[in-house]
């Protein structure tokens, strides 16, 4: 699927307070494609908080179907697509009137999304060779996971439509251990 071109620099509002769909400019020739994927001033103008990133990560995945989370994280993440396209699914594990909410997007070079702390996140490829790519708001460490909340993939009380099924995808052995959202303390985790 080719990259969309020029659309403005726009964000969106989701069913989860906080999460921000952006719409990324995109500009292509026959050379290839360029996009300001972050830029503080201009993010702040169409609505996004000054989360004041200290990391930038890269997530390749090389088969189509790969599918990771659905992890809280105990940082805030601005997460765009550098290669590629994934279908994001995102849920709201914070105290709160929107605990289990869910939203889902599909995500390619000129869409991003703005993650708070607390919301769960999850992503699968729908194409091979997917580079995913995130700004957080904290240096990640091995100890920080015990801050993280889990949730499993395939919990029934989400209902997440997966394109490709769960059972043909690629997940880590963890994923697909994490608790149920009806066995989880809101923020806390299980």
């Amino acid at each position: 699927m080719p990259v969309k071109y020029g659309k403005p620099l726009v964000a969106h509002d989701t069913p989860i307070p906080g999460v921000l769909l952006i719409d990324l400019p995109v500009h292509g020739d026959n050379r290839g494609w360029f996009k300001e994927n972050w830029q503080r001033e201009k993010m702040l103008a169409i609505g996004l908080p000054d989360f004041a990133p200290v990391q930038n990560n890269i997530s390749f995945n090389d088969a189509a179907g790969t599918t990771r989370g659905i992890h809280a994280e105990p940082w805030d993440k601005f997460i765009s697509i550098a290669f590629g396209r994934v279908f994001g699914a995102w849920v709201d594990l914070r105290p709160g009137d929107s605990f289990g909410t869910v939203f889902t997007a599909e995500l390619d070079p000129s869409t991003a999304i703005y993650i708070p702390r607390g919301v769960g996140n999850a992503y699968q490829t729908l194409e091979p060779n997917t580079a995913y790519t995130y700004l957080v708001n904290a240096h990640w460490s091995a100890d920080a996971q015990s801050e993280y909340t889990f949730l499993n993939l395939a919990d029934e009380d989400v209902a997440i439509p997966w394109p490709i099924p769960l059972g043909e995808a690629e997940l880590s052995d963890k994923d697909r251990q994490h608790p149920r959202l009806r066995d989880l303390t809101p923020g806390r985790g299980a």
